[in-house]
């Protein structure tokens, strides 16, 4: 069955970096956009970053933009969350998701992904 194990998270202090890694199992990865979110209590889960399933087009939540980069790797299945100059506002957690690049009609909307990540707790402290 299909599996996104994500990984990575941690505690950390302001102005600190994580990077979290999202491995995928079960699927053809490289037929496959992949997105992060993250959560926090009480809240709606919501967009961080998208990548499309070649790595050539990526998108950006406007709160993590020029902070966050998204990155794929087809050959080891697994997509990363590159994130700088953390914040306390960044503590979360964050999911991996994943749809069929032949149905992608947006990237910033959770229902539109398939398969979700377990979850991986950032936190960051100031």
């Amino acid at each position: 069955q299909v599996q996104l194990v994500a990984s990575g998270g941690d505690l950390v202090q302001a102005g600190g970096s994580l990077r979290l890694s999202c491995a995928a199992s079960g699927l053809t990865f490289s037929n496959y956009d992949m997105g992060w979110f993250r959560q926090i209590p009480g809240k709606e889960r919501d967009f961080i970053a998208g990548i499309n399933w070649s790595g050539v087009s990526t998108y950006y939540a406007d709160s993590v933009k020029g902070r966050f980069t998204i990155s794929r790797r087809n050959a080891e299945n697994t997509v990363y969350l590159q994130m700088n100059s953390l914040k306390p506002e960044d503590t979360a957690v964050y999911y991996c998701a994943a749809q069929l690049r032949y149905t992608t009609r947006d990237y910033y909307t959770a229902g539109e992904y398939r398969y979700w990540g377990q979850g991986t707790q950032v936190t960051v402290s100031s």
